[in-house]
């Protein structure tokens, strides 16, 4: 499994100050990548939305520190049928929304019921979904028309959430946002702050905190989320005691943060990796030898090299999970690092490639995409592809990657997440649109199957079709840079680092 390691450190630096509102006495300072694409986690993938508003919506279940599933707005792990068809899923009693209403069954089975219909991991599992009940005020039963074993793990997570929220707010877009978090929405000024203030009616559970389960208790009175888009402003900010907390930052930032007084970088070891998300619906890379040519020309290591530095902080890997995770298959790796410019030519040939623009959307917010396409186009243009860059701001290509018809591929990244059924990529109905029918069938297969060893033979086969069928393409494994306030306690190390047990020194 993955550790996440704090790493002390001792220079104080300036900062360009960020103006925002009058803080609290007790109050903290977080700098994140850029906008949120929206405070709503259910219609959002990205992991800055998941970092601000897990703090003030919440979902049915959520991870414990070794990613086992934990309730949170459940009262427990839910009663499963013999048959792993029916859940039973009882909540807890006393629960009061931002609104003063209290939370009850059919808030729930409302919020699912939009979840399943607009949410992109909702629609991954809907057609698996024959009702969402409400058997009574406490209690919601899910029926399925076959056993799916990411179930759970698809309640519980932040990202593309489950969330929950009074059914009188619900819609296509929300009414207003009304969660059960420890913090509550006070004031939001578009790329300049994000402001919460603890939430006086927040009931925690009982049990120690672990992970984002357990008990969530407000220390400090707000939490400020301030958009910088600017890596290296995020890290001016940080060490001049600006942010008390900093969000991804450049890893070779390191040793400048170490080395301060004001600062401890925070290092996430084996983290995540970086994804180069291939268009299926609309453009060049409907074509399979396009993929291929696309898959033989990339230069892994010198892409993870620019991107990262420092070989400590990456690895050129092909397995989607790398040794260690119970999920570490080798199927397909054969097809990983050709870096073969001849032989993504004759891919080329064959598809009777014209020259039109492979169209590559990314971003400088997270500065290490960039890097890596900047060194990507090079090789591509070497092998053949004319290659057409479109830098935007996080926000933009948030929204832009919505639209088949505006890119090629898109520049992102993942955490390594404890269920592979949560990352949406592999399924159709995923923006990429990826659709094999040979795929398809072994993925729904895997989603059904709850032998944990057929499973992983299971997956196995599907990261052999991923390779084969260039799905999508994982560049390699990297570790993650953040960096916290000396003497800053509580905080949740995570790809999705959460405040509500957080106090200052």
């Amino acid at each position: 499994m993955r550790t996440f390691r704090l790493m002390a450190a001792a220079t104080l630096l300036m900062g360009t100050a960020i103006a925002g509102p009058a803080l609290s006495q007790t109050s903290l300072d977080i700098a994140i990548i850029g906008e949120p694409q929206s405070l709503d986690p259910m219609m959002s993938t990205q992991d800055v939305v998941s970092i601000v508003t897990q703090h003030f919506v919440e979902t049915l279940y959520t991870f414990d520190s070794s990613w086992n599933v934990a309730p949170l707005l459940a009262e427990s792990l839910p009663e499963i049928s013999a048959d792993g068809k029916t859940y039973l899923i009882r909540l807890r009693d006393g629960i009061t929304f931002h609104d003063g209403s209290a939370m009850d069954s059919a808030d729930v089975v409302a919020s699912l019921e939009r979840w399943k219909t607009q949410a992109t991991r909702g629609k991954g599992v809907a057609d698996r979904i024959e009702a969402i009940t409400a058997v009574d005020p406490l209690t919601v039963q899910i029926s399925l028309n076959a056993p799916y074993a990411p179930l759970l793990s698809l309640l519980a997570f932040s990202n593309s959430a489950a969330a929950v929220y009074p059914q009188e707010v619900l819609g296509e877009t929300l009414g207003a946002i009304v969660g059960t978090g420890p913090y509550r929405l006070v004031d939001h000024k578009p790329d300049q702050y994000i402001q919460l203030a603890r939430f006086d009616g927040y009931k925690p559970r009982s049990e120690p905190a672990s992970g984002t389960a357990g008990a969530r208790a407000a220390l400090v009175d707000e939490l400020r989320f301030v958009p910088v888009p600017d890596a290296n402003t995020r890290v001016e900010g940080l060490l001049s005691g600006q942010f008390d907390y900093a969000d991804g930052l450049p890893v070779e930032a390191y040793d400048r943060i170490a080395a301060s007084d004001a600062a401890d970088p925070v290092l996430l070891d084996g983290f995540g990796w970086p994804v180069w998300a291939i268009n299926h619906k609309a453009g060049l890379l409907t074509n399979r030898d396009i993929r291929k040519a696309l898959q033989a020309a990339l230069p892994f290591d010198d892409m993870m090299f620019a991107a990262f530095g420092d070989d400590k902080f990456f690895a050129t890997e092909a397995a989607m999970y790398p040794e260690g995770w119970p999920w570490h298959v080798t199927n397909g790796t054969e097809l990983y690092n050709i870096n073969d410019p001849a032989r993504a030519a004759e891919y080329l040939k064959a598809a009777g490639y014209d020259g039109t623009p492979l169209r590559i959307l990314t971003s400088r917010q997270y500065e290490f995409h960039f890097k890596m396409a900047e060194v990507a186009k090079i090789a591509l243009e070497a092998a053949g592809f004319t290659v057409d860059m479109n830098v935007v701001d996080w926000a933009t290509l948030g929204q832009q990657r919505n639209d088949p018809a505006l890119w090629d591929i898109y520049i992102t990244h993942s955490p390594f997440l404890p269920e592979p059924a949560l990352t949406d990529l592999y399924f159709s109905t995923s923006r990429l649109g990826w659709a094999n029918s040979e795929k398809d069938a072994v993925l729904a297969a895997f989603t059904t199957e709850t032998d944990t060893a057929k499973r992983l033979d299971l997956f196995g086969q599907l990261q052999g079709y991923l390779m084969d069928d260039v799905g999508f393409i994982k560049t390699g494994s990297f570790a993650a840079l953040q960096g916290q306030r000396k003497g800053l306690t509580g905080v949740n190390l995570s790809p999705w680092p959460a405040f509500w047990n957080a106090a200052r020194p």
